[in-house]
C-alpha cells in the first residue's frame, strides 16, 4: 500500500458533522482487549498529531502553511473526539488503565520483534518491563478496589506479574535520553517506530497525569501519580531517539504519513465491523492530509516526500497480538538494567556514587511509595499479590507472592 498513490476528496471536504463526533462505543465485557488497545492508540496519534500542529503554527509566519495547519488540525481534532467516545460509559478510570498498560506492553513489544536498529530495540526493550510493571500494579489496584481480575480484561492474552520494580524507575532526567537517528540513514520502519511509540507513551502519560486527581481513594491518586513520573521518562527516552535535523514540515509529513501506516493497520487488524469502518474512513482523510503537507514541503523547501518516507510503500503493518514468550525472554535477560547517560547498564556496574543512587534516596521510600503499597496492601488483603501467570516467572528474585521485591534493578 502506498498512500501516495491513492485517491482523496479536497482538504475542505474532509470535515465531520458534529453526528458523527459520538459513535456507539464498544461494549467492554465482550470486544476484544486488542480493539480497545488500538482506540486508545489511535487517540494518542490523533493527540499527538494536533499537538504538533499547534507547535507548528507557533513557530510558522506562511499564511498558506498556517491555514492548511489550522483546517488539518480541526479534522485532527474531529477524529480524536470520535475515537475517544467509542470508550463506553460504564468502563471505570482503572479498567481503562488496564487497556493503557496492555498496549504499552504489546504495542512495545510488536514493534521491537520487527526493529533492526539496535538503538531503538534497547529502547523498546528497556520501557517494555517497566509497563510491563505498571500493568501487575494497577492489576492489583483492580482487584482491591474493585473485585475485577485484570486477566479477564486482556482476555488471557498479556501476562501480568512482576516486571522491572516501578520503584527501580525513577532516575535522574538526563539518564533518560538516548541517541537519535540520522535521517538520511534511517530505515523508514525505525522511524515509524520513534514517532509511534512516542505518541503511544505521551497519550498514557497525559492520561495518568489527568485522571489522578479524579480517582476515589489516596493509594490510587498517590499511585498514578507516582506512574506518571516514569511515563514522562518514557516519553523523554522515546522522543530522544527521532531525528532532530528534520525541518518542520518534513516533521509534518512524518506525523501525517505514520498517521496512514496505523489507520490501515488499524483497518487491516481490526475484528470490529463498526471500528474498522471509522479507521478505513479516518485512513482516507489522513491520505488527503498527506498530501497536503507534501505539497507545501515541495512548495516552500522544494523537497519530494521521498526525502522523507522514500518512495512512500508501507513497511510491514503493524499487528497487536500476545507477546508472552517475547516479555518473557527481555524479563530473563534485561531485568536488572537501568540507564546510565546515552546507555544501559546493568545496576552492579553502576558506581556507587552515581546519580541514579541520589535520586533513588530523593524519591523513594521503601515503607510510602504507592507502587509498593499497592502490593504490600494487596499481599494483606487477599494472603499473596494477584497475578496472572501460565508458568513460573522467569526471574527467581520476582517469584514471591507474599513479599514485593523492590530492591532488584534498584540496589547494588
Amino acid at each position: 500500500m502506498n498512500p501516495f498513490k491513492e485517491k482523496c476528496r479536497s482538504l475542505e471536504k474532509n470535515f465531520l458533522p458534529i453526528k458523527k463526533l459520538y459513535p456507539k462505543s464498544y461494549n467492554k465485557n465482550t470486544t476484544s482487549p486488542y480493539t480497545k488497545t488500538r482506540v486508545i492508540l489511535m487517540n494518542g496519534t490523533e493527540f499527538e498529531s494536533a499537538w504538533f500542529m499547534h507547535q507548528f503554527a507557533r513557530h510558522c509566519s506562511m499564511p498558506e502553511i498556517l491555514e492548511a495547519l489550522a483546517i488539518v488540525r480541526r479534522q485532527e481534532q474531529q477524529q480524536q473526539k470520535r475515537i475517544s467516545c467509542l470508550k463506553p460509559i460504564n468502563e471505570s478510570i482503572l479498567e481503562t488503565t488496564i487497556g493503557y498498560e496492555q498496549l504499552a506492553v504489546d504495542l512495545t513489544a510488536a514493534l521491537a520483534r520487527n526493529e533492526k536498529d539496535e538503538n531503538n530495540i534497547k529502547a523498546l526493550n528497556f520501557a517494555l518491563l517497566e509497563d510491563f510493571d505498571h500493568l501487575y500494579r494497577y492489576a492489583n489496584l483492580l482487584k482491591m478496589d474493585k473485585g475485577i481480575e485484570a486477566d479477564t480484561l486482556v482476555g488471557k492474552m498479556t501476562e501480568i506479574m512482576p516486571g522491572r520494580p516501578t520503584m527501580a524507575e525513577h532516575r535522574f532526567p538526563s539518564d533518560d535520553l538516548k541517541p537519535h537517528m540520522d535521517g538520511p540513514s534511517s530505515n523508514l520502519y525505525s522511524k515509524l517506530v520513534a514517532s509511534t511509540i512516542t505518541a503511544a507513551e505521551q497519550q498514557t502519560m497525559n492520561y495518568y497525569m489527568n485522571i489522578a486527581q479524579w480517582y476515589k481513594n489516596d493509594l490510587g491518586r498517590k499511585l498514578y501519580a507516582e506512574i506518571a513520573m516514569i511515563e514522562e521518562a518514557h516519553v523523554t527516552q522515546y522522543e530522544s531517539l527521532k531525528d532532530p535535523s528534520m525541518s518542520w514540515l518534513e516533521q509534518w509529513v512524518m506525523h501525517e504519513y505514520c498517521e496512514c501506516w496505523l489507520y490501515y493497520s488499524a483497518y487491516e487488524d481490526e475484528s470490529d465491523d463498526a471500528i474498522k469502518k471509522i479507521w478505513n474512513e479516518h485512513f482516507k482523510m489522513e491520505i488527503c492530509h498527506l498530501k497536503t503537507a507534501a505539497s507545501l514541503l515541495k512548495k516552500y523547501e522544494n523537497k519530494s516526500y521521498d526525502c522523507v518516507v522514500g518512495d512512500g510503500e508501507f513497511p510491514k503493518l503493524l499487528k497487536l497480538g500476545s507477546n508472552k514468550d517475547y516479555v518473557r525472554r527481555v524479563l530473563g535477560s534485561t531485568i536488572t538494567l537501568t540507564a546510565d547517560g546515552t546507555d544501559y547498564k546493568d545496576i552492579a556496574r553502576i558506581p556507587s556514587d552515581h546519580r541514579f543512587f541520589d535520586y533513588q534516596k530523593f524519591m523513594c521510600d521503601t515503607d510510602k511509595n504507592a507502587s509498593h503499597l499497592v502490593i504490600d496492601k494487596a499481599i494483606k488483603k487477599f494472603g499473596s499479590d494477584y497475578r496472572y501467570q501460565e508458568s513460573e516467572h522467569p526471574v527467581r528474585q520476582l517469584r514471591s507472592r507474599t513479599q514485593d521485591n523492590t530492591e532488584i534493578a534498584r540496589t547494588k
